[in-house]
């Protein structure tokens, strides 16, 4: 509590007839108190409010509480991901191509627009913010350009390469992006982003990034 609000608490202690010890944490000792009775030139009714409630549960914190995503144990690094893993991580920048996440490896991963949803998503920025705590799956990793793909469509698999035209076809645009498996054409499903629909878009969205 502030210095300056400490005349204010003197005249809430006179008008209670307690001592600061025995009215702070003690609810019951202020329920019947209003908050206007206290109001004057110098402390307005929020004020006034504000202090009855510090005293009734000293400490609190009027803050929101602050979340912070849950890193996955011994992933702190690329060479620790493997496609197809869930991790928790916190939304970091949204543009108009998706979401770039960090995942805990010093490296944000992109969410592409397609992936951040089951349904057609024209603008990111309905989908997520920056700070929301988000569920994506692993879908592949470049570790010579240090790129991550991911979605936040949890039942996508690895190696779906279609995943990245999946949202405009849905809405009828042009644009879309042939599927292509990768084990149809004999490809492992951890190949080289760089080699997918997938690795195309992530390299065209980080080169918008920079």
């Amino acid at each position: 509590m502030h210095p300056e609000a400490y005349p204010l608490v003197e005249r809430i202690l006179a008008a209670t007839e307690q001592a600061l010890n025995e009215l702070m944490g003690n609810p019951g000792g202020l329920r019947n108190l209003s908050a206007r009775d206290f109001t004057d030139e110098r402390f307005g009714l929020p004020t006034v409010t504000d202090i009855i409630k510090e005293l009734e549960k000293p400490g609190r914190d009027p803050r929101p509480e602050f979340k912070t995503a849950q890193f996955a144990e011994g992933v702190e690094t690329l060479n620790d991901l493997l496609p197809g893993m869930i991790l928790e991580g916190a939304v970091t920048n949204v543009t108009n191509f998706g979401a770039f996440v960090d995942i805990g490896v010093h490296q944000d991963g992109l969410v592409h627009i397609s992936s951040l949803s089951d349904k057609f998503v024209e603008d990111p920025h309905q989908v997520v913010k920056a700070g929301d705590i988000v569920k994506v799956k692993v879908m592949e990793v470049d570790m010579q350009r240090k790129r991550i793909a991911l979605t936040m469509r949890l039942d996508e698999q690895p190696g779906e390469s279609n995943a990245r035209g999946g949202n405009n076809r849905s809405s009828g645009k042009e644009n879309a992006r042939p599927a292509a498996n990768n084990k149809a054409r004999g490809k492992p499903a951890n190949s080289s982003a760089g080699n997918s629909a997938m690795g195309d878009a992530l390299a065209a969205a980080f080169g918008k990034k920079r």
